[in-house]
């Protein structure tokens, strides 16, 4: 908070790089959601962003697994967020690893203007291998919040998302008929 020259409190907008990342089923949307509804709830301007390729749930909308959902702009490629982000206080971005790795920059360049940018995205695909931009926004933000979920076999905090049908294919859209969450240690063994 900075104080005016008649010593009134001035909001100082500061830009920063929040980012929520897990396996599938850990609630990364929910969170994103959450935060972003409490940001319009304070009257913030906000804009929510997802990859046109994710269509899941809703063509025009982020949605949790649990069902709860706010509405969202679909988008190719992400140097397309910052021609939609003019005059807004806070951005979301879900499904952050299906994006291309320019998304780093343009979460750099909108948190240097001032803007609060959530990301939220899966840490590591189906194989345990850092995914997209995910990592390298990791390292740029000032918040990482990791989410875990329970590992459907033994329990224990979820380490990836196990893929349960034969496909080599990064990018796999899926749901609980093609992944669970597992542990390291039950990932371990299913490798052996």
């Amino acid at each position: 908070m900075i104080y005016s020259e008649q010593n009134n409190p001035i909001q100082q907008h500061r830009g920063s790089i929040e980012v929520i990342c897990g396996s599938m089923f850990s609630g990364k949307t929910e969170e994103l959601i959450r935060r972003l509804k409490r940001a319009q709830f304070a009257r913030q301007k906000v804009e929510i962003f997802k990859p046109k390729i994710d269509t899941r749930y809703s063509d025009d909308e982020v949605v949790s697994h649990d069902h709860h959902a706010i509405p969202s702009t679909p988008v190719d490629a992400s140097e397309s967020i910052l021609l939609m982000t003019t005059d807004v206080d806070v951005v979301g971005i879900d499904e952050a690893q299906f994006f291309d790795d320019e998304l780093v920059t343009v979460c750099t360049r909108l948190a240097n203007s001032g803007i609060r940018v959530i990301v939220a995205g899966l840490d590591m695909d189906f194989r345990g291998v850092p995914f997209g931009p995910m990592p390298a926004l990791c390292a740029v933000a000032e918040d990482v919040y990791k989410v875990h979920a329970i590992c459907v076999r033994c329990g224990a905090l979820a380490y990836v998302s196990h893929r349960l049908v034969d496909s080599t294919k990064r990018v796999l859209l899926g749901e609980t008929a093609e992944y669970e969450p597992i542990c390291r240690d039950c990932y371990n063994k299913l490798k052996q």
